[in-house]
């Protein structure tokens, strides 16, 4: 059990490490580009922005009242930083996502092939243990027949004895 902290904790070093530069070539994209700017990297960081805005005025217990001034929008410069980040922790908790579903469903396929192939390992016992009881029926029957001609033998010696 002692292995799986540091191994947990090697997997999140790891994780931060590849999310770094998927964020900076985020960043990148959302200098140049305007529209992938607007609709893909700056909402997140906004609603973002705005719920943990929110989250602090709550555990603070500021209420917002409506002479009060509204939230601060985020700078761009910072909110595309802030998208950024986000966006690429989101591609990588993706990529995981999809990693640990397809180790999940491989197995998942693993125990069903097991399972058949113990299920297939009993019926063929079940088959087997039918055959040896059908062959022991058979030598049964054939002992009796042998039984009953032993005793007509004995029988018919015996009256031809008496007789003689």
């Amino acid at each position: 059990m002692a292995p799986i902290f540091p191994l947990a904790k090697l997997a999140f070093l790891f994780v931060k490490q590849v999310a770094r530069p998927l964020s900076s070539g985020i960043r990148r994209g959302a200098i140049r580009n305007t529209f992938f700017k607007e609709k893909i990297c700056l909402p997140p960081a906004r609603l973002y922005h705005w719920c943990e805005v929110r989250m602090k005025m709550y555990v603070m217990n500021i209420t917002r009242s409506k002479e009060s001034a509204p939230i601060p929008r985020l700078n761009e410069e910072a909110a595309i930083e802030l998208g950024a980040n986000l966006l690429g922790e989101g591609v990588i908790f993706g990529i995981a996502v999809a990693i640990l579903a397809f180790e999940v469903s491989r197995q998942k396929e693993k125990d069903r092939k097991k399972e058949e192939k113990e299920a297939e390992f009993i019926n063929g016992l079940e088959n087997r243990i039918n055959e040896l009881t059908f062959a022991n029926e058979e030598l049964d029957t054939k002992m009796r027949e042998l039984t009953r001609a032993v005793y007509a033998t004995q029988h018919q010696i015996q009256v031809r004895t008496s007789y003689i």
